[in-house]
Formats: structure tokens, sequence, C-alpha cells
């Protein structure tokens, strides 16, 4: 019996920032972000937009399908926490209408919490195969205006849907970690954006991908050349191009650089209109591989590195299952990207500066995502979700 991810579905914000007017209004040429972090868009999350919206919207197609009593358990990975003691996962829970016997938790590493999550919902299934786990994880990306990390906002969550005998990839039990205590990535508790320490979190990135690929091949028969493409943590797009770069150096492998690309190029191509997601951003990358690379991947092994500061690093892999397009929500998915609207700096700064009122007061919020959720306002300190 495999197991694995058996469905899976993204959302992102109707709004987004092209990253040439942010290098307009900054004095910059656009080939900075463009070609230097890889990126074009960042995605804006309306005023009446955050993490529960987008879960619950990225998880309404599987829900759909499924429906809503067959999910045993939801497991909500996100940094961007709205509640110190309640799981988003129960609001997203009520908007989905599961369960009330579908247990809910809420798991928290950086980026890295979807893997966990992942990981934790295939031990479940292969405890029980007749079960399904729903993992989510939805985050917004924000650090402070005028700093290097600005061009690498966004906001986006993806749903998957974990099962026995899945319709996409078969999960592999082998896994690679390294975990280390260290501040290259934060955010205190009373801070809204992050802090964070560019170049340090970059090298450390490449040195837990580097010690995971190590772990990997201590517990698994499998090598560099049994993978067929790569999936990596996707902060923004360059940074796969130079992971992938350092773990063909690590294992001493002959490959062009073009035939480098050619194993992670379609995994960015949403990622570099959508922006970070956190710990979404990997998954979003798979669904983008799956659904634009013209060859069949049935029967492929991907490799995958999962990353997040402060820091775990997991590498792990799955094979691609035949007939794995027939579950994909290719059309779906571009026609959600092909309907946003793009924002002047004005708008994208008035949506920066959008932020949840903490005075425990009664506020309304402005009509502005297109998604069947959002947030309508505030009041007693009780965040107040409808269904459009």
């Amino acid at each position: 019996m495999s197991v694995g991810i058996d469905e899976i579905s993204f959302y992102t914000s109707n709004y987004y920032l092209d990253l040439k007017t942010l290098a307009e209004v900054q004095g910059t040429d656009p080939e900075k972000y463009y070609t230097g972090i890889g990126q074009e868009k960042m995605g804006m999350a309306a005023p009446d937009e955050d993490i529960v919206t987008m879960a619950s919207s990225a998880a309404l197609p599987l829900i759909e399908r499924v429906g809503p009593e067959a999910v045993s358990t939801l497991l909500f990975a996100t940094e961007t926490g709205i509640d110190q003691s309640k799981a988003a996962g129960i609001y997203v829970h009520r908007l989905l209408g599961l369960s009330s016997n579908c247990r809910v938790v809420e798991l928290k590493q950086a980026c890295y919490s979807a893997t966990a999550a992942l990981q934790m919902a295939c031990a479940l299934v292969a405890r029980k195969p007749d079960c399904k786990v729903l993992v989510i994880a939805s985050d917004i990306a924000r650090y402070d205006l005028d700093t290097p990390g600005e061009a690498t906002q966004g906001c986006g969550a993806v749903a998957m849907l974990i099962a026995s005998n899945p319709r996409l990839v078969s999960i592999d039990p082998e896994v690679g970690n390294h975990t280390e205590d260290v501040m290259d990535f934060w955010r205190p508790n009373y801070r809204s954006t992050a802090l964070v320490d560019g170049k340090y979190s970059t090298k450390i990135y490449l040195k837990a991908l580097k010690k995971a690929w190590d772990n990997f091949r201590d517990v698994s028969d499998l090598a560099f050349g049994d993978f067929s493409r790569f999936c990596y943590h996707l902060p923004f797009s360059r940074m796969a191009q130079k992971a992938h770069q350092q773990l063909v150096r690590h294992n001493k492998v002959g490959l062009s650089a073009d035939e480098q690309e050619a194993q992670i190029s379609d995994t960015l191509l949403y990622n570099r209109i959508i922006g970070n997601s956190y710990t979404a951003s990997m998954y979003i990358g798979l669904t983008s591989l799956l659904e634009n690379t013209e060859e069949d991947l049935s029967g492929k092994r991907i490799g995958f590195f999962s990353y997040g500061s402060g820091c775990v690093g997991e590498f792990f892999s799955g094979t691609v299952v035949a007939g794995y397009r027939e579950a994909l929500h290719t059309e779906y998915h571009q026609a959600l990207l092909a309907a946003r609207r793009e924002i002047e700096h004005d708008e994208y700064l008035q949506l920066y500066r959008n932020q949840v009122p903490a005075d425990g007061g009664e506020h309304r919020f402005a009509e502005g995502t297109t998604g069947r959720f959002r947030l309508a306002g505030i009041a007693h300190h009780k965040r107040e979700y409808v269904i459009c």
C-alpha cells in the first residue's frame, strides 16, 4: 500500500504588484528582481483576507469532491498565526462544514511546518488506510518597507488531501533531517513583520540542504541520479536555483547548466508570479511542476527539500502516480491567476498597511476578495468570517 498526496489545490489573492512598479518607485532596474531574485509579481492580500479565508478557498475544491465527512483530521501549517491559543484550522473546519469528529491542530516551525504536517498525515493514513487527512498551509509573507525583503513578499495557501493509494504522488517513508538553533529569520510576538539576516539565512539554507541530503543518503538507497525533478522551498525563485546548483556540486554530478535548470524550472512558474507564501511555497511549486510539465511524469521520482528558518531542513522523496493529470485542478488555477488585478504602488501601500485592529473594538472590513470566504470584521476580540 502506498500513501501520499491524492489531490492538491492552491489559492492566492486577486491583487498583485508587478515588481517593475516597485523598481520604478525605488529608482532601480527591474532586472534586479526579475533576474536577480527570479520574481516578477507578488500577491497582496485584500482587506478582508487572512490565512483562514485563503486556506478555506484552497481546500474548497477538494472538499467539494470528497465531501466534508470524508476528512478525519485537519492539519494547518502556518507561521502567520492569528491566535496564541486557538488553531486557525478550527475556523476553517466550520467554514468547510467538516465533521465534528474531525480532529484539528495547528503546526509551526517557520516555512517547514507544512512538511511536518504532510509526514504526520502519511503516518496517520498508514495506521488507518481508509482515512483521509487534509493538510493546509497558508501564509502572508510581510517584510518592512524599503528593506531587501520587501520584493520577496507574497501570499498564498495550498491544500493537500493525503490518502492511501494516492492519485498524484506516493511519498517514500525515508527522510533526511537537519535541525539547528540559529537566528537567520524570526518574528517575535510583538512584531507584525519578520527580522531576517538575508545572507546568513541563505548560508544556513544551503548548509541545511547538504546536511539533510547526507542524512537522507544514510537512510535511503536512492542516489541523486534516481531523481527526475526537484522541488525546493521557495522564499524566492532564485533560491531554488542556488540550492540545486549546490546539491549538484555536493554530489559531483556532471550536469550542464541547462540540464540542472530543466530539473527545477517548472516548479518555479507559479511562485514567480505569486511571491513568497512561506509554508505553502514548496507545495505550490509541486503543483506548478505537475500542471506545467509537458513530459508525462508518471513513474518519475521527485526530490523535495523543505526548509524552515531557525532552523529545520528535511529532504524526502516521492513518485508521481500514473494518470496523475486526471486529478489536477490546472484550469481552475490558471483561471485564478489570470483573473487577478494589478495594483499601483499607492494601492499596494494601502494594502500593506492594512492591519487587523488590536484594540478589541468593533470593526468592519471593506470587501475586496473575490474568494468564497471573507473576514467580515472583528468585535469583542473575535474574528467574524462569512461565506460569500
